[in-house]
């Protein structure tokens, strides 16, 4: 199932895409897409229904996030081992893990804005991870049952916040609007395989990533079971799993983004997103 969140910001409705391309009203069956509706049971129940019953959305509404009431959101550093070599860093020898602040999120085709006194707006194309059940010290061979499925996931990032405001990722990580996700959730029996998906992201229509998920460090399965030995993993959480090389360059002040800026993101299934930049709030 293709599932995601249409209308207004703050007052999105749930909704699905069926085989057609359609997108169909699920608020009749749901209240949101969040909650139990992402385990297994609810996720069971959703697939019994018939989408030629559910009423047609007309028009091209707006799409928010794909899920609602997201606890967190975990980023992984370092996890493409050409996105370490790009900025000179050596490979963990643990998965690096910090969190992006949920006010962050915004819909697939949000406008991007630039934070007060921001200077390096970076990109940063990731495969999300929708965890269903929930779970604390999960076993690896256990790790995948937890996966409700995946989403196309943007960490912009405020390199200037990140390296020299006192340090720790998160400063860079949590302004408003620099955590897109969607257009829409894609449930784990969708995606024969995590691991073999490609990522591409384009500024201005110049390609600047272009890397494949077979080139992570930790796999999905890895990274679960990790993650739960530190934290509680509960439903509707997020793990972003890393990024290819292809960020901008960071001694080239003029590579970041600037107002009126198009990224352009996609991966292998899981969608399309597309944000102009604009000027801060």
């Amino acid at each position: 199932m293709r599932l995601l969140r249409y209308g207004a910001s703050g007052t999105e409705k749930p909704g699905l895409i069926d085989k057609s391309g359609r997108l169909r009203d699920l608020s009749g069956a749901i209240a949101d897409i969040a909650g139990d509706v992402l385990t297994p049971d609810g996720l069971a129940k959703l697939a019994k229904l018939k989408p030629e019953n559910l009423p047609e959305v007309s028009g091209k509404p707006r799409l928010g996030p794909p899920l609602a009431r997201i606890g967190k959101i975990i980023g992984v550093g370092l996890n493409y081992s050409d996105h370490a070599k790009e900025v000179g860093l050596p490979l963990p020898k643990e998965p690096t893990l910090f969190l992006k602040a949920t006010s962050s999120l915004a819909g697939p085709a949000d406008e991007l804005r630039m934070p007060r006194d921001g200077v390096k707006l970076d990109w940063e194309v990731e495969l999300g991870v929708v965890i269903g059940q929930g779970g604390v010290y999960i076993s690896g061979a256990a790790a995948m049952d937890h996966v409700a499925g995946y989403c196309l996931g943007i960490d912009f990032t405020e390199r200037e916040f990140q390296y020299n405001r006192g340090g720790q990722g998160f400063k860079g990580k949590s302004s408003d609007t620099f955590g897109p996700l969607g257009p829409w959730l894609v449930t784990r029996d969708e995606i024969a395989d995590p691991h073999e998906l490609k990522l591409h992201l384009t500024v201005n229509g110049v390609t600047r990533q272009n890397g494949n998920t077979s080139n992570m460090t930790y796999s999905v399965g890895e990274l679960v079971s990790y993650c739960s030995r530190f934290m509680s993993l509960q439903t509707g959480d997020v793990i972003l799993t890393g990024t290819p090389a292809g960020v901008a360059k960071r001694d080239v002040l003029g590579d970041f983004l600037k107002p009126g800026d198009e990224v352009i993101a996609t991966i292998d299934g899981l969608g399309e997103q597309r944000h102009r930049v604009a000027g801060s709030i």
